[in-house]
């Protein structure tokens, strides 16, 4: 979830600027990139703990915790974004310019990474990520682990960061879902930002790549445990999705009919309940305020007396949160957290896809052979099997042949990316998903104890 930053205060005259705000992403081809955001829970190194601070417990943000972290990573590249006075990120400047390291609601640190050209870019600056948090969080007693969901602790021993948006998210969360606080809690992503050249170019990319979000959260299952036992799911955490807040997320129907654009998503955007709106550098709860009602100039008592503006809009936005979001940018939201080159997989995933134009036509034929109401129930199926959900001719060879497009489209490019796909390849030639091997490792070596998952995928080494 994003930082805050400076806030557009002009005031919205018509729906136009709102149309606009999102067409002015439109960008030519040339000016494509590509843009990884990833997320990963800390743990305390068993080597470590002492006290309060339990073996493999989520760091609090303070003592010792996330806040000396993120003090320990401040410097001239990297300043710090403050909430109420406490830290709560870091945007990048220099070497590390476009970048940002945020925080999730439980302390979940995520890297969003700067626009890049390539996917070996992409690789360098994960790399580079993890070296660069891994000695302070050691000096710490802290690891950390992408996984798509919290394997042992329970919601109530999160900790919560003191970043105001999530005080007002924790409060309406539970009005209008059952699991939304262990979305926010308990829950780590991968996801690519990806271009459009047009209006039609986008609503083309966004009816695909929904159609295919459940391939890619098949493929990425990498979320078998909760509270330490196995839950007959191989992704918890596209579970957790389905009863979130349905009013703002998973594949809205409105976005797969013909006819779909930047005004029919505002549309959306518009009837979506609010969050909170940011005055003065303080985020004011407006939580199920109408966004729509507001522009009328209907009375809301949270809102008396102000005017909206783009940058109520703008921040309205990131507080969408169907599986492709559409910003000045595409956003693929499907997939569990994962090993690196499981995440970097994800990437080239849609970058074939979507970055050769021939390529985007031919996938586009393929999603249309079923009907998007196939797509949408996939969504529910492959939460507990994954790649071996039933679906007309098979997950698997829908995988290759979707596979094979996306190298083409990496060919085109010619960048030697290709060879990034080899993880999903394997998995769609029958090889089991990140999920199911470390059930194989719970039932095996580790004997049903689910701690040994934190130190086997730590990334922080």
């Amino acid at each position: 979830m994003s930082n805050p930053g400076e806030s557009n205060t002009a005031p919205i005259e018509n729906k136009a600027q709102l149309i606009d705000v999102l067409a002015k992403g439109c960008k030519p081809q040339e000016a494509w990139r590509i843009g990884t955001e990833h997320e990963k829970f800390g743990f305390r190194l068993p080597e470590r703990a002492r006290g309060d601070l339990k073996p493999f417990a989520p760091p609090a943000y303070e003592p010792e915790g996330v806040e000396a972290l993120l003090t320990a990573l401040e410097g001239p590249d990297w300043q710090a974004i403050r909430d109420n006075g406490h830290i709560i990120g870091l945007k990048g400047a220099g070497a590390h310019k476009g970048r940002s390291i945020s925080l999730e609601p439980a302390g979940q640190f995520e890297l969003s990474g700067a626009p890049v050209r390539t996917l070996q870019e992409t690789e360098q600056e994960m790399i580079a990520h993890f070296q660069q948090i891994s000695g302070p969080a050691r000096e710490l007693g802290l690891g950390f682990a992408p996984l798509g969901f919290q394997p042992l602790w329970p919601r109530d021993a999160m900790p919560w960061m003191p970043k105001s948006r999530y005080a007002i998210m924790r409060r309406y969360m539970p009005k209008v879902g059952r699991r939304g606080l262990d979305m926010m809690t308990r829950t780590c992503t991968v996801q690519v930002n990806l271009d459009f050249s047009s209006e039609a170019d986008m609503a083309r990319k966004m009816r695909v790549s929904l159609a295919l979000q459940p391939l890619i959260t098949a493929l990425m299952a990498n979320s078998p445990f909760a509270e330490g036992k196995p839950t007959g799911r191989l992704s918890n955490r596209a579970y957790i999705w389905l009863d979130t807040d349905n009013q703002r997320s998973g594949q809205p129907t409105p976005f797969f009919e013909e006819g779909f654009g930047f005004e029919r998503y505002v549309d959306w955007a518009l009837d979506v309940p609010m969050y909170f709106v940011n005055r003065d550098g303080h985020n004011l709860d407006v939580a199920g305020c109408s966004f729509r009602k507001w522009l009328a100039g209907e009375q809301q008592e949270p809102l008396m007396g102000l005017r909206p503006t783009l940058g109520d809009f703008e921040d309205h936005l990131t507080t969408l949160f169907p599986d492709v979001r559409l910003k000045q940018f595409l956003e693929m939201r499907g997939a569990d957290a994962g090993n690196p080159s499981m995440m970097i997989a994800q990437s080239a995933f849609w970058v074939g896809l979507f970055y050769d134009p021939d390529v985007l036509a031919e996938v586009e034929q393929l999603v249309k052979e079923q009907p998007w109401l196939q797509y949408q129930s996939l969504a529910e199926l492959v939460v507990e099997k994954a790649m071996d959900a039933p679906f007309l001719g098979g997950l698997r060879p829908l995988a290759k042949r979707v596979l094979e497009l996306s190298e083409r489209g990496l060919k085109a490019r010619n960048y030697g990316e290709e060879y990034y796909l080899a993880p999903l390849y394997e998995i769609a030639d029958g090889a089991k998903t990140q999920a199911e091997r470390w059930l194989e490792q719970y039932y095996g070596a580790w004997r049903e104890d689910v701690r040994p998952i934190f130190q086997a995928a730590d990334i922080s080494l």
